[in-house]
């Protein structure tokens, strides 16, 4: 198991804020210059800035405990 230290919660977010960028604007989008891809995102930060929301943790610490056991068990080899 791996444990994040306390410290890179803010990272975190800032990892969902790009990964946010990613899925609504970059994805599917088609840009003809680096000019046009920096604009797209710059006025997906501007509306985003317009009304902005808090990230919110959506799992408690028990939801992410079990969900490790699950993929322990899952992923422990085979006892003989």
């Amino acid at each position: 198991m791996h444990l994040t230290p306390t410290s890179a919660s803010w990272p975190n977010q800032v990892e969902r804020f790009f990964a946010l960028i990613t899925e609504r604007k970059i994805r599917r989008g088609i840009y003809r210059s680096v000019a046009a891809l920096r604009a797209e995102i710059t006025s997906f930060i501007e509306l985003h800035n317009a009304d902005p929301r808090p990230f919110r943790w959506t799992k408690s610490a028990d939801d992410i405990l079990r969900s490790i056991e699950r993929f322990c068990a899952y992923n422990s080899p085979a006892k003989v």
